[in-house]
This record gives structure tokens, C-alpha cells and sequence, in this order.
């Protein structure tokens, strides 16, 4: 049973430009999602991306790294693209797909996702939420009979920095996550990721 690490990290980012490689206490925000996977006991650690600069910064860090083809690292291009390249150079049978957009991953939380493995097809990362939500318009909520926080029913904010799955369903489904899949709660805390410079300044405090 192989299991490898496949973190992506193409070079284009509009909100944070070279967001990859910005500095958090001196080390380039890719460094944290590839320590937590080699400390971890997934067997290889791999780095996709279309920019030597980030691909050399990996290499730094004992990933190995492949080349992801431009059309793979476009705006427009999807993760699953990039995964599905990746599974069709590289051999393994469990997949975790980390993101190097959220730092705070944990290596334990890793081997914890690859230990549900057993008993699922799929594992996301998630933290627990009971505040009241409105989508399209509409709460997720009776209005005419609001309930205090503390006992709203739970739900459950995906957060980004794992992901794990079979590569036969990554194959055959063409998608991430398939089949049985299973929570992996982690602390609201560790739950941010990176997409503006707000969340930037607000992983520095958080990263000690």
C-alpha cells in the first residue's frame, strides 16, 4: 500500500502575487504543508507546479517534485486536472491531496485522515460550526422559531488542507472526493487558509 503526498502550487495567484512562497518567520508558506506531510508516515512527498522557482523552494524542503503542464495551472484550470496529471506519471494507491494555502496543517492530523482510510472511500478536513447561516437568500434555520447558538444543529465548514482518496476512485470518478467519504474534525483554529493579505497577517499571529 503506497501512499504518497501531492501538494499543488502553480505559480499564478491574483489575490497574494508569488503567494506560495511568501514569507511566514522567514520560511516560504509551501514549507509548512510539505514539513507536516514528510513528518507524516505518507511514503513520498510530491510537489506539482509550473514554476521552477517553487519547484527548486520544494526540492529545499526533500519533496520531489513534478512539472505540471500550463494548461494544468491556468485560472481556469481545475485541481482535479492537476491531480488526475499527477496519477497518470505517478504510481500509488491513497492519495492526500494537502493545499499550500493552509500552513497549519498538523502531520498527526495526516496519519489521522490515512487511518480513516480503512473505513472510507474519501476523507476531507472539516471544523465544526453551529452559527446560523444564509445561502441564496435563505437561512438554514426556522425564522419563526429560533433556536439559541448553543443548541442549533451542527455543521460542518470544509477547510481546505486535507484531502484524502483512493486513486482507483480519483481515476474513476474524476473528482477528489467519492464514494463513502468521511469527516476529519480539526479546531476551529487550524481551520484558515490563505486567500487575502487579511488572511496572511492573521496566520502569522497564528504560527508561533
Amino acid at each position: 500500500m503506497k501512499i504518497v503526498t501531492i501538494i499543488l502550487a502553480r505559480s499564478g495567484s491574483k489575490g497574494i502575487p508569488n503567494k506560495n512562497l511568501i514569507k511566514i518567520n522567514n520560511k516560504p508558506l509551501i514549507s509548512f504543508s510539505i514539513n507536516a506531510s514528510v513528518n507524516s508516515k505518507v511514503d513520498e512527498t510530491w510537489v506539482s507546479s509550473d514554476s521552477e522557482e517553487i519547484l527548486k523552494v520544494s526540492k529545499k524542503y526533500k519533496a520531489k517534485t513534478i512539472i505540471r503542464p500550463k494548461k494544468y495551472a491556468t485560472d481556469y484550470a481545475t485541481s482535479e486536472s492537476a491531480l488526475l496529471h499527477f496519477a497518470s506519471k505517478i504510481n500509488f494507491d491513497i492519495l492526500v491531496f494537502l493545499q499550500p494555502t493552509s500552513p497549519l496543517v498538523k502531520f498527526n492530523d495526516i496519519n489521522k485522515a490515512i487511518n480513516m482510510m480503512k473505513k472510507y472511500d474519501s476523507v476531507i478536513s472539516v471544523s465544526k460550526i453551529n452559527q446560523f447561516v444564509w445561502t441564496n437568500n435563505k437561512p438554514n434555520y426556522d425564522i419563526n422559531n429560533r433556536k439559541r447558538r448553543q443548541n442549533n444543529f451542527d455543521s460542518y465548514l470544509e477547510t481546505g488542507s486535507i484531502f484524502v482518496t483512493k486513486r482507483k476512485n480519483l481515476l474513476k470518478s474524476k473528482n477528489r472526493i467519492s464514494g463513502k467519504i468521511g469527516f476529519l474534525e480539526v479546531p476551529r483554529a487550524r481551520s484558515f487558509d490563505i486567500d487575502t493579505y487579511d488572511d496572511l497577517n492573521i496566520i502569522k499571529k497564528l504560527i508561533k
